[in-house]
């Protein structure tokens, strides 16, 4: 209790050390980034945002992994690099990223290695919204997938595909159940979404997409293709939440801990055509969030 008061109450290290920098005239920042996508809006955007609040011409530049550098493109007035050799949940060594990226330490005047939004940035919860811009001509990416635009669909990321201290994911045997009557009953089909095509999911109506779209494809699709979207806490639903561009969409989402993500962030989306409900479950137990619940508040309007 007495640390979680210190971090909401005490001296906030990120603001010391900015203080710090716009008195000796630094400017040049790196931090590096070797967690998950939905960090962006979550942490990032207001990390960002904080530096230039103390330092308003401040150059950011964010070393990361290769699978999260479509991300920070949506970050406006940041650079981004990416080390291919990193992998998420591995160690890395800074010196040999520099040297992967051909980035120099003396080019920069901060260098943060570790940074820690959850800590600094508490103060933003309730009041900072996130807002991650996107560019026109993404929307034609959607068109490859041969998607029919009169037809309706809803995006559907089944697993998280990360390991947490509790399950995030939805049991399989509730995705079936679920997506079968989506299309049996509701004549919506589905079109999954995730780095992997496993576990395997089948039956009329599934579009399977997992592993075959980048991130911006990914948008493009459920920007211009989807009605819905259910999706469990996740990288996926922290992007599409933040998008700062007006287009419809009705969000349903299941949380087995609803002091995390876009729930702990207690903001309005951007975007003032999307509608979320979020279903939480019991106890942090997901098998407690029925299916029929889900469905009903995908069609009752959200």
């Amino acid at each position: 209790m007495f640390k979680k008061l210190w971090g909401k109450y005490g001296i906030n290290p990120l603001d010391s050390l900015l203080k710090r920098a716009a008195r000796k005239g630094s400017y040049r920042f790196l931090i590096c980034w070797n967690r998950g996508l939905g960090d962006i809006p979550l942490g990032l955007y207001a990390l960002s945002h904080r530096i230039r609040q103390f330092i308003p011409h401040a150059q950011i530049t964010f070393m990361t992994r290769s699978d999260l550098l479509d991300g920070f493109k949506m970050l406006d007035g940041v650079k981004a690099v990416a080390d291919a050799e990193w992998k998420r949940g591995v160690p890395f060594d800074l010196n040999q990223a520099l040297m992967n990226t051909g980035l120099r330490r003396v080019d920069f005047d901060i260098v943060l290695e570790s940074p820690d939004p959850t800590r600094w940035l508490m103060w933003q919860l309730g009041k900072l919204v996130p807002k991650l811009s996107w560019d026109v001509s993404w929307d034609d990416l959607c068109e490859r997938f041969l998607l029919d635009p009169r037809k309706r669909y809803i995006g559907v990321h089944v697993q998280t595909e990360t390991a947490y201290a509790y399950e995030k994911n939805w049991p399989l045997e509730y995705w079936k159940e679920c997506l079968k009557k989506v299309y049996s009953e509701y004549g919506i089909e589905v079109i999954l979404f995730g780095f992997s095509p496993h576990p395997p999911i089948e039956g009329k109506g599934i579009v399977d997409l997992r592993g075959r779209t980048s991130l911006f494809e990914m948008l493009s699709i459920i920007k211009n293709r989807c009605n819905y979207l259910l999706v469990p806490d996740s990288g996926v639903l922290s992007i599409a939440y933040y998008l700062d561009v007006a287009f419809p969409i009705d969000i349903v989402s299941l949380w087995a801990d609803p002091k995390q993500g876009v729930l702990k962030q207690n903001v309005l989306s951007p975007n003032p055509l999307l509608r979320h409900c979020a279903l939480i479950a019991k106890n942090k137990d997901l098998r407690t969030v029925s299916v029929e619940s889900a469905i009903q508040s995908l069609f009752a309007g959200v």
